[in-house]
């Protein structure tokens, strides 16, 4: 455990900064205060607070991984509705999370990190310290929590009805990972539309993916080597999606001649691949976790989950 001179040292900055910094005052420049509360957070320093009034008006938003595009528009929502209300907005990931939220010098977190784990979030979800879930529902009535989540279910029901109308009868997923809500929700809306259809999916041609292009690209490759290509390939978001269309083309399959595929999220990668996709509202999502998050902190809205809907975007890569 690192001291006041310790992180003033290491900032170089003086003892003073680093305290208005971890009081919430506002002079001291953007550059500076995250530079300090990012030392902080490494050498697990900050100074316990006791009251209500002592809690700056300081937002955390932790996540599990760097996707620039994915994560950016959620960020813009998220920073738009705190700057609006006062409030300043650290973002963390990683191990440094952990340190973030168990110093409770904030006021409370958005949390869009599937690494952490329910147990964890429930700990530090007080009545002080109210945490937004971006990636999941917690049933836990002791937890201060609230989800603010994508309705997965409707959406890809309606998109799989669709591809059903479309005379599709042979398909392909490539799920993520599958402990997380959306691979559950989407996977469920898929198998129970073609089962609504009689439709028989073949397990042969389900792959297990990680939402990387990578693992888009590798299921692709096995499921090139079975020589029976489904007529669709559903994917559980874009990355993985593109990543199997650069597998595809490669072997000189073409897309959507020989196999249509489609995506989930409405990436700007996706956009300029001519990707069929379903378009998540992530600025919006962004926006309204935020003024959730405010909410709960004024004691003012409920603990429902409130779920967003998505919707179908039709691009060239289905036939």
């Amino acid at each position: 455990m690192s001291g006041l001179k310790e992180i003033a040292k290491l900032a170089e900055v003086s003892v003073s900064t680093v305290s208005n910094v971890l009081n919430g005052r506002k002079n001291v420049g953007r550059e500076t205060r995250e530079r300090v509360l990012r030392l902080c957070s490494e050498h697990g320093y900050f100074p316990h607070k006791s009251t209500k009034s002592d809690k700056s008006n300081t937002i955390i938003f932790v996540f599990s991984d760097f996707d620039r595009d994915y994560y950016l528009k959620i960020i813009k929502g998220i920073s738009h509705c705190l700057t609006e209300n006062g409030y300043d907005l650290i973002i963390c990931t990683n191990k440094s999370s952990t340190n973030f939220m168990r110093s409770k010098f904030a006021s409370g977190t958005i949390s869009l990190d599937r690494n952490m784990t329910d147990e964890y979030l429930v700990s530090v979800a007080t009545p002080q310290f109210p945490v937004v879930l971006m990636d999941r529902i917690i049933d836990n009535e002791y937890a201060n929590t609230k989800s603010v989540i994508v309705d997965n279910y409707p959406v890809m029901c309606e998109m799989v009805q669709a591809l059903v109308d479309k005379q599709f009868r042979t398909f392909g997923y490539i799920g993520g990972l599958e402990f997380t809500l959306d691979h559950k929700e989407r996977f469920a809306g898929f198998m129970d539309t073609l089962s609504k259809n009689g439709i028989a999916f073949d397990r042969r041609n389900y792959f297990h993916g990680d939402y990387s292009e990578e693992s888009g690209y590798q299921a692709a490759k096995i499921l090139i080597l079975s020589n029976a290509l489904p007529e669709v390939l559903v994917c559980a978001n874009d990355n993985m999606a593109l990543g199997a269309i650069k597998a595809l083309e490669e072997n000189g399959i073409r897309v959507p001649e020989d196999i249509s595929i489609t995506g989930f999220d409405n990436s700007d990668a996706a956009a300029m691949a001519g990707l069929t996709t379903i378009a998540i509202p992530r600025y919006e999502s962004g926006y309204l976790a935020a003024k959730e998050l405010l909410e709960m902190i004024k004691g003012t809205t409920g603990r429902e989950p409130f779920k967003l809907n998505a919707t179908i975007q039709w691009r060239k890569t289905v036939r």
